[in-house]
């Protein structure tokens, strides 16, 4: 009860103090919610300050747009909504929609190079930030299946009942993200969400997986598909999603009412096929041979190349796995140790930007200071360095919040490119990105095993060091122009 009465005064000392600094009941119109933010109309809009309401405790940021004041809460905005109106008395008004944030301001800002890069990154992090728990949740079935099954404690046989429910859920989790893509995407292009459902369903299809298996040629109205697997795929069907937001309005415009629920959504996926498989699909499939076949081109060159190279390939290579590019950079990798039973390229950027996703997870769980993201973000690095899963990661603190992106990247590039200059040598193949990944090391001289720990732990460290001192402010783990990526994930 004490803990339920503490949380009540929180929200209710969070909404005196934004009503103190909004000028108080005599300066609102009106005030409603929708869901992370207050929506004050104010008579004055210059009473504010925002830096003075933006540290505020409980609120993370603040925003102007098409004539109102936007306190940016979170999550528990409905409590501290129910607080603000008990203590000001003022008319309590219907929640709205919060996508309606696209057409509050009709002025158009004018195009930038920097604009374009903020806005591409806010909608992936809109996309990807409300699957977060999803990805939490099936990190910790494959930590289980790790930590419990033959890897770590062998408590479990891979044939057990147990440890295949583990692994099942865990990779269920990933394996339908295009579908649950479709959903959130949908809701940054305002689109319809079951199509778009729909639309990353048919790229996981049996029969679609079981002609990429086959190898076989295949083509969508006469025109060849290119052969892709787009199970955990995120890349694709978001930008799928946001042609086919064009694709349906157009046929929304021009189909008559009577016949739209029927021809609307059927012409769309009739359009949407042949962009999606023969051209938007492979299109990361094409783009990711060439960057692979440029990196690969430094292995083969030697010298300070090939150490170049490994450093690039740790700072590249998450970028690599969000975009699916990483795949054919695998298939070498296992080529290579087919051949030859060892590895000294591919596999020790891999391992390197492994240990820097953890690096990063500490390093900015560190600075943020929000509780509940803290938390999270101390929970990633547990299911990056032990569960060996870097999803949660990535796209909760270095998609959502931008800026650690860097550091895990300098975390890569420094351990890649120590273990190219003590030229490393991987001698076993590791299916696994914890902390196990350094046990691939063995097999050589006892130096080869040391400096394969060490160039993990440069990574770990160099993550970490360089995502602290660049910082994960309030204002940037929350940034106000994000509309739709202001998403509180744990309430407190």
């Amino acid at each position: 009860m004490n803990i339920m009465a503490n949380k009540e005064d929180q929200y209710t000392q969070t909404a005196e103090a934004v009503l103190t600094a909004v000028g108080g009941t005599d300066n609102i119109s009106s005030v409603t919610h929708c869901m992370t933010r207050l929506r004050f109309n104010l008579k004055d809009e210059s009473i504010p300050k925002d830096d003075k309401v933006q540290n505020i405790k409980g609120v993370i940021g603040v925003n102007r747009a098409g004539g109102q004041y936007q306190v940016i809460i979170g999550q528990t905005v409905a409590k501290v909504y129910d607080a603000l109106t008990a203590v000001s008395g003022l008319k309590r008004n219907a929640p709205i929609d919060e996508n309606l944030d696209a057409n509050l301001s009709k002025e158009k800002q004018p195009f930038t190079w920097k604009g374009l890069g903020t806005t591409i990154l806010n909608k992936l992090a809109g996309c990807l930030t409300p699957l977060i728990p999803i990805l939490i949740a099936a990190s910790m079935f494959k930590m289980f299946a790790a930590i419990f099954g033959p890897t770590m404690l062998n408590w479990l046989s891979t044939s057990s009942d147990t440890y295949r429910l583990f692994v099942l859920v865990g990779d269920a989790g990933f394996y339908f993200f295009p579908i649950f893509l479709g959903y959130t995407a949908s809701k940054q292009f305002h689109t319809s969400t079951m199509v778009s459902m729909f639309l990353g369903a048919i790229l996981l299809d049996p029969n679609l997986v079981n002609i990429v298996k086959a190898g076989k040629a295949f083509s969508v109205y006469g025109i060849p598909m290119t052969l892709v697997d787009y199970s955990s795929g995120v890349i694709p069907i978001i930008v799928a999603v946001w042609i086919m937001s064009y694709v349906e309005k157009f046929f929304k415009k021009y189909t008559p009412d009577a016949l739209s629920t029927i021809f609307v959504p059927t012409l769309t996926i009739i359009v949407m096929l042949p962009l999606t498989l023969t051209i938007i699909g492979p299109a990361g499939t094409f783009l990711g041979r060439y960057i692979s076949d440029g990196i690969l081109a430094f292995g083969k060159m030697g010298g300070i190349w090939s150490i170049l190279g490994v450093a690039i390939i740790g700072a590249l290579w998450e970028i690599l796995v969000m975009t699916g590019m990483h795949l054919i950079m695998i298939s070498t990798m296992m080529m290579i140790f087919a051949q030859s039973g060892h590895e000294n390229f591919v596999d020790l950027g891999a391992i390197a930007a492994s240990f820097a996703v953890a690096g990063m997870c500490l390093g900015a769980s560190l600075r943020i200071k929000d509780k509940d993201e803290k938390a999270l973000g101390f929970s990633y690095l547990i299911a990056s360095l032990i569960g060996g899963v870097t999803e949660p990661g990535l796209y909760g603190i270095a998609v959502r919040y931008k800026k650690p992106f860097i550091g895990m990247m300098i975390g890569g590039f420094l351990g890649g490119l120590y273990a190219g200059a003590t030229h490393v040598t991987a001698y076993v193949l590791v299916p696994v990105a914890n902390f196990l990944a350094l046990t691939g090391y063995v097999g050589g001289s006892t130096a080869n095993f040391v400096n394969g720990v060490i160039s993990g732990v440069i990574a770990f460290t160099g993550a970490a060091v360089a995502t602290y001192m660049i910082g994960v402010s309030s204002k940037e783990q929350q940034d106000v122009e994000n509309a739709d990526a202001d998403f509180k994930l744990v309430e407190a």
